[in-house]
């Protein structure tokens, strides 16, 4: 895409950014988690749509209960709203983002300061307590962001929740290919020492992407401890992702 059309999206998405924090400020204090739910889903599907990303899905609805997926991109928080309304927990480091930082804050994340091992102990508390009510809550269990083409090693952390909760747990894998080509984009990418604008006009530079969403069955614990679940959850988002 040229420069000037990548330019005219860039400033439809901010305005819709600022529409989304409107949104939150007006109707969300009175609104029913559903109605709040309902919000979410459609402001990201037009964020979708304004950034030339088609939403693919496969698969059926993730589990009420824990999902974890790999983690690509500032759009997974995006395509995984627009696909099933979870609510996600983030490094505290995304509440610094412009625009998009207060945005994802006000729409219910839940925020780990990752060097602090109280606080991740605190974070896993609350996610227990939401899987207990009957939450679906969304975590990234790499840590960090990669490149897409790999997976990292899973922290077992958080699948403390699911154990203590106890509940299923839904991997999902995600994957951004080329709309024309078929082939894997690293264009979303937030990786390094990209910085979250970069990334944003580099998106928006490739063209249309395609953003697949594949769900995988529930699992159950079964008898395994969380290191291991970690792991036989990351080789299930491994082949989801592939």
């Amino acid at each position: 895409m040229g420069p000037l059309a990548a330019a005219w999206r860039l400033l439809l998405a901010l305005s819709h950014v600022w529409r989304g924090l409107r949104t939150i400020s007006r109707y969300f204090p009175k609104a029913s988690q559903p109605e709040r739910d309902a919000m979410v889903q459609t402001w990201s599907k037009e964020l979708l749509a304004i950034l030339n990303v088609t939403l693919v899905l496969k698969g059926g609805q993730p589990a009420l209960g824990l999902v974890v997926a790999n983690h690509v991109s500032w759009l997974d928080i995006l395509v995984m709203n627009a696909s099933h309304p979870v609510r996600f927990l983030s490094k505290s480091d995304v509440k610094a983002w412009p625009l998009l930082g207060r945005l994802i804050e006000g729409s219910g994340t839940l925020f780990i300061e990752r060097s602090k091992r109280r606080d991740a102990l605190r974070v896993v508390q609350t996610i227990t307590r939401y899987l207990r009510d009957g939450h679906r809550i969304a975590v990234f269990p790499e840590g960090t962001t990669n490149d897409g083409i790999n997976v990292l090693p899973f922290h077992g952390n958080l699948i403390q929740a699911a154990l203590d909760a106890p509940c299923p747990v839904t991997p999902v894998g995600i994957r951004y290919l080329d709309a024309v080509s078929g082939t894997r984009s690293l264009a979303p990418a937030y990786v390094d020492d990209d910085t979250l604008l970069s990334s944003v006009w580099r998106t928006l530079r490739q063209g249309r992407l395609l953003a697949e969403v594949c769900v995988g069955d529930p699992q159950l614990v079964g008898g395994r401890d969380r290191r291991q679940w970690a792991h036989d959850l990351r080789e299930a988002v491994v082949r989801l992702a592939s």
